[in-house]
């Protein structure tokens, strides 16, 4: 891995270090942050409810407030339909909760993935329109590029609105209420460009309790847009969009609400089956790993009606049951998942270091894990890679990139090969007929390695700040806390320190870890801990360079500066 560091003018340094009263080494990693002025960051840094912008500013948002409340008035039969991911089910949690509230009482429809497939499908569609016959469907955190199934509703006499995120295609909907910040003009410069769904959802309730506010309806006040903030920030954290601008905002307060007193039954029994005691800070790191995967777990292997039907229930009993499940959801997901990494590890590792992407088909493997599987292989051995198990005569699955890479500007060379797709720079999903698997993984290959003439690089580690082992302390600790919460478009910040030795050699656990410990000028001990790098470790008593993350550890109710080793070398004369 190839360190990088960049350095930052110290006349910048200074300045930002007398602005906000910080460190000299916090004044280097927020000189990173690259705004354009001192408020701007000054936002960031202090992010406020006050800050988040009129609702109405987005696409078709005060329209389809509107046709929300003259459906209400009319009593007519609504079904809010979302998506299996943790962001549908929160999106879909948050706008049934509030319907309710202000007085209209609407079905919720998740498409089950194994039969359904993704988003306004036509099989979906079709049990929408047998089992429910609404006269208005809202569809969330999917449905932009759905023209025919929309075009299906219509012509069934039912209007649509449509509340999504992701990019318009060629296939963009017609005849419905789009409420899509890519559709507004200047996408880019607005704060909310990159909300998730359920950001979005927030939003829509918002302009709907202002416009009822504006009318005279008592509903106005009904509800506390705060009473959200938890799904927002449990939605928002698990589907990686950038936190940074109205994201972060959202993102900071509502990881205050999930910590606070209004967390509701569903989640206090997710945290609980998760292994988070009450008492415990639900950080970033919680949702990835512990909270945001069981509620996939449901979507990807069962009905992700389950999750939602949790959080809007305040029976502690049924919420707790229902937990459990999708703790065993969970688990055969990994049980599933760990099987395919292998086998598709074995693959890989058959063929040789030539190959520039990966795309790998198995009859046998589940298509709702393989985005999972994607994710590891694309990691471990620094490629693109597109997983694929059989759905029916397709071949569908998911792909992830690597920095550098627009997964979408390779799939649009494949075009025609491909049964459907869409999604991110670094995500998609993909769908293709089987007999064109062989053809798609040549072209994948020869297309991945056009975008790279001297070869794929390889991955980067960016240290934020060289410090002395001096600088890194409670003090530190408490600064980095205004970056909080890390994730993407924020990236935790690392540090470099030269010239460091261990004292005592260090201690394998699990056989793939190890801990280790390591002391400043003071004689001040801190522990350490480096993750899946028992294969490599840092001789004792010897001059090394180390590149840390610092973070502040919970372990049986005590909390302690910790410290993450991402890589290691011998310091250089």
């Amino acid at each position: 891995m190839r360190w990088k560091y960049v350095p930052v003018e110290e006349e910048r340094k200074a300045a930002l270090k007398r602005e906000f009263g910080v460190s000299a080494t916090m004044a280097e990693v927020i000189a990173r942050l690259d705004f354009e002025s001192v408020r701007t960051l000054r936002t960031f840094l202090y992010p406020r409810l006050r800050d988040l912008s009129d609702p109405f500013l987005l696409p078709n948002l005060r329209k389809a407030a509107e046709r929300l409340v003259r459906s209400r008035d009319a009593g007519e039969k609504v079904v809010v339909f979302g998506d299996y991911d943790v962001d549908g089910v929160t999106s879909t949690t948050l706008l049934v909760s509030a319907f309710r509230r202000i007085g209209l009482r609407p079905d919720f429809v998740v498409p089950r993935r194994m039969e359904e497939g993704y988003g306004l499908s036509a099989t979906a569609v079709e049990r929408v329109l047998e089992d429910y016959a609404p006269d208005l469907l809202l569809a969330v955190d999917c449905g932009t590029n759905s023209r025919t199934e929309v075009e299906v509703l219509r012509s069934r006499g039912v209007e649509v609105i449509i509340v999504d995120h992701h990019r318009a295609g060629e296939g963009l909907a017609e005849d419905c209420l789009i409420v899509n910040p890519h559709l507004a003009e200047n996408p880019e410069s607005h704060p909310w460009t990159h909300l998730s769904a359920v950001g979005l959802a927030f939003k829509l309730v918002h302009g709907i309790l202002k416009y009822l506010r504006e009318i005279g309806d008592p509903a106005g006040w009904r509800i506390d847009l705060k009473d959200y903030l938890d799904l927002v920030a449990l939605g928002t954290i698990a589907d990686l969009v950038p936190l940074r601008y109205e994201n972060r905002i959202l993102a900071r307060h509502g990881l205050a609400a999930l910590n606070g007193e209004a967390r509701g039954e569903g989640l206090k029994a997710l945290a609980r089956v998760a292994g988070l005691k009450e008492r415990d800070t639900i950080r970033p790191v919680d949702i990835s790993f512990r909270l945001g995967p069981r509620i996939n777990a449901c979507g990807r292997l069962a009905d992700a009606a389950l999750p939602v039907r949790m959080f809007l229930s305040d029976d502690v009993g049924f919420c707790l049951e229902t937990a459990k499940q999708l703790d065993e959801y969970n688990r055969e997901r990994q049980d599933i998942e760990r099987r395919i990494v292998a086998e598709a590890d074995r693959r890989i590792e058959g063929a040789g270091d030539g190959f520039p992407g990966v795309v790998l088909y198995d009859e046998g493997w589940h298509p709702g894990v393989v985005g999972i599987v994607a994710s590891r292989i694309s990691r471990k051995y620094n490629r693109p890679a597109i997983v694929l198990g059989r759905e029916g005569d397709l071949a569908k699955g998911s792909g992830r990139g690597i920095p550098g890479l627009n997964l979408v500007e390779v799939l649009e060379k494949c075009d025609d090969l491909l049964e459907n797709w869409g999604g991110h720079p670094l995500a998609v999903g993909v769908s293709l007929p089987r007999g064109n698997v062989d053809t798609f993984q040549e072209r994948f290959a020869r297309t991945v390695d056009g975008f790279f003439s001297e070869g794929i690089p390889a991955p980067e580690l960016e240290v934020c700040a060289w410090v002395d082992m001096d600088d890194i302390s409670e003090g530190l600790l408490r600064e980095l806390e205004l970056l909080h919460p890390f994730g993407q478009g924020n990236p935790e910040p690392l540090f470099g320190v030269r010239n460091a030795e261990l004292r005592a050699p260090p201690k394998i656990f699990q056989d793939n870890h190890y801990r280790f410990q390591i002391e400043n000028s003071r004689g001040d001990r801190f522990f350490g801990v480096a993750w899946k790098k028992a294969d490599s470790l840092p001789p004792i008593r010897t001059p090394l360079d180390f590149v840390f993350r610092v973070y502040r550890n919970l372990y049986n109710g005590r909390e302690y500066l910790q410290l993450e080793l991402i890589d290691w070398r011998h310091t250089r004369e």
